[in-house]
C-alpha cells in the first residue's frame, strides 16, 4: 500500500524564548525537524508534506535541496486545520497517510515500521500511537471502553478527574485512510483556544462507525514532545544514550558516556577508546583500535585505524592516516593529511597542509599552505609564513629534511630532500637537495658588557635621585 506522509511543523514555540523556529532547534547537530524527515524517508514514502507556519521560509532554507512539499498555514489554527492544509497535496493519493509532529525527533523508523503493520494488519481506518507518561498532563488521555478500545482522547483541560488518573497518552502519531481524510472538515471550533483539534477526529471517526485502534508500543524517551528548553536537554541526552548504548554493542569503549557526544552520522571502529568529553561531529569516520583522550573535538574528519589522538586537541575537516599520534593541544585544520606514523605534538598547528609518512613536527609550531614529505624532522617553533598580506603562498619541504629550531619559511619556497636547516634561520630562498641552510647573522660576544650596563643603570638612579631631592628642597622654601 502507498505511504505518505505528513510532518507537523508550524507550532509557534514560544516556550523555547527563541527567534529561531522550535522544530529547527539541534540535537546532536541536527535540527529536530530533519530527525523526523529522516525517519520518515526511511520508510519510502511517496509523498511527504511538511506543514509550516509564519516560519516557513526559514524552515524550507534549512532543508535545500530535499524532494519535499511544503504547505503553509497562515493562521496557527491548531493540528486539525494543520493537517487539512495539507491535504490539498494529497489529492489523487489512495493509501495510508502517516501523520508525524516536527517536534518529537526521537521517533524512529523500526518504531514507525511495525505502527504501520498493526494498523495496516487491523484494517483500520485510523490508527495512533500511545505510550505510557510518567507525567500524563501535557498529553491527551486515551480513554478506553469495557473492551479496551479506544472511546476518545480527552486533553487535560477537558478531562474529568476520572480520566486524569489515567496515563496512557497519545503520541501524536496518527496513521490515516486516505480516504478518511474527509472527516477533517467536521473537526468543531475550540472557542477557548479558536483551533481545531486533532485528536477530535477520533470521537467523529467512531461516531461513523470508522474503525479506530491506539497501540501502546512506544516509550516515553522515544515519543516525547519538545517544547521546553529542558525538554530539548532531555530529549539530547535520551539521544545521546541511544547512539552510546548502539556503539557500545558494536565493540567501542568509553570511560564516561555520559560527558561524550556524537552526531548520528559518526562512524566508529570495533576496538576504539573513547575518553571523557570528546566531541565526534558531522560526517567523522574513526577507524578501528583507535585512542581519543579527553576534551577532543573531531569534525567531519576521517581517522584512519590505530590512530592516538591525545588530549586537547581539535581536527577539522582533515585526513589522519594510520598510526599518526596527533596532540596534545593540536589543532588540524581544514584540508590537511597527516601521514601514516607521523607525529603532530604539542601546541603545533597545521592548516591545508600535507604531512607525510612518519614526520614528526613535536612542538609548537605553525604550518600552513604547505607540502611536507616522508620522515622529515620539524624543530620547535618552526613556521611556514604563507600569507604576505594579499596571498597565500606554498612551502614545499622534501623527504628526509631536517629543520632546526626556530626557523621560518617565507613562502613560496622549496626545500629539496635531505637537505639541512640550520636552527634560527628565515629561509627566503629555494634549498638545493642534500645543502645546509643558514641565515643567522654572526655572533658577537662584547666583554664587560654586562659591567658597564650595571654602571650605568647605578649612575641614572644617582641623577635621578639627586633632582628629586633638589626639588623637595625648593618646595620646602
Amino acid at each position: 500500500m502507498k505511504l505518505a506522509v505528513v510532518i507537523l511543523a508550524a507550532g509557534r514555540g514560544e516556550r523555547m524564548n527563541s527567534a529561531l523556529p522550535k522544530v529547527l532547534h539541534k540535537i546532536s547537530g541536527k535540527t529536530m525537524l530533519q530527525h523526523v524527515i529522516d525517519s520518515a524517508l526511511k520508510l519510502k514514502p511517496s509523498r511527504t508534506i511538511i506543514v509550516a507556519g509564519r516560519h516557513y521560509k526559514d524552515i524550507k532554507d534549512s532543508l535545500k535541496g530535499s524532494n519535499i512539499l511544503f504547505a503553509i498555514q497562515k493562521e496557527p489554527k491548531g493540528t486539525g486545520d494543520a493537517v487539512l492544509k495539507a491535504r490539498t497535496f494529497l489529492e489523487g493519493f489512495k493509501g495510508t497517510v502517516l501523520i508525524l509532529n516536527g517536534d518529537a525527533p526521537l521517533v524512529t523508523a523500526q518504531a514507525l515500521v511495525k505502527f504501520l503493520g498493526l494498523h495496516r494488519k487491523g484494517n483500520n481506518d485510523i490508527s495512533l500511537i500511545s505510550f505510557v507518561a510518567a507525567k500524563p498532563a501535557a498529553y491527551g488521555r486515551i480513554v478506553r471502553d469495557e473492551s479496551a478500545g479506544i472511546l476518545s482522547i480527552a486533553e487535560e483541560r477537558d478531562a474529568t478527574d476520572v480520566q486524569k488518573k489515567i496515563t496512557e497518552v497519545n503520541s501524536g502519531i496518527y496513521a490515516v485512510k486516505s480516504g478518511v481524510l474527509g472527516l477533517l472538515k467536521e473537526i468543531p471550533l475550540n472557542t477557548l483556544k479558536n483551533e481545531y483539534y486533532l485528536t477530535d477526529i477520533i470521537g467523529i471517526a467512531k461516531s461513523k462507525d470508522c474503525k479506530v485502534e491506539a497501540y501502546c508500543i512506544g516509550s516515553e524517551d522515544e515519543m516525547m514532545g519538545i517544547n521546553t528548553r529542558p525538554e530539548l536537554l532531555k530529549a539530547q541526552q535520551a539521544y545521546r544514550k541511544r547512539l552510546i548504548n548502539n556503539w557500545m554493542g558494536k565493540g567501542i569503549t568509553f570511560f564516561d558516556s555520559d560527558s561524550v557526544f556524537i552526531y548520528p552520522e559518526v562512524v566508529i571502529g570495533k576496538g576504539t577508546t573513547i575518553y571523557p568529553d570528546v566531541f565526534l561531529e558531522g560526517k567523522t569516520k574513526i577507524g578501528r583500535g583507535c585512542t581519543i583522550y579527553p576534551n577532543v573535538r573531531i569534525s567531519n574528519s576521517v581517522i584512519k585505524d590505530g590512530v592516538v589522538i591525545k588530549d586537547s586537541t581539535v581536527i577539522e575537516g582533515s585526513v589522519i592516516m594510520s598510526g599518526a599520534v596527533v596532540g596534545p593541544f593540536a589543532h588540524i585544520r581544514p584540508g590537511s593529511e597527516i601521514g601514516a606514523g607521523a607525529r603532530i605534538g604539542n601546541f603545533v598547528e597545521v592548516k591545508k597542509s600535507i604531512i607525510g609518512k612518519r614526520t614528526k613536527a613535536s612542538h609548537l609550531s605553525y604550518l600552513g599552505d604547505a607540502s611536507i614529505g616522508n620522515d622529515v624532522n620539524i624543530g620547535a617553533g618552526t613556521i611556514t609564513c604563507n600569507y604576505d598580506g594579499k596571498e597565500k603562498h606554498k612551502t614545499t619541504i622534501e623527504d628526509r629534511v631536517f629543520v632546526g629550531s626556530d626557523t621560518q619559511f617565507i613562502a613560496p619556497v622549496r626545500v629539496g630532500r635531505d637537505a639541512y636547516i640550520g636552527a634560527g634561520s628565515t629561509i627566503t630562498k629555494s634549498v638545493p637537495p642534500k645543502a645546509l641552510a643558514l641565515s643567522r647573522a654572526e655572533q658577537r660576544n662584547i666583554k664587560d658588557w654586562a659591567k658597564k650596563r650595571q654602571s650605568s643603570v647605578v649612575s641614572s638612579q644617582s641623577s635621578v635621585k639627586d633632582k628629586k631631592s633638589e626639588v623637595r628642597k625648593k618646595r620646602g622654601r
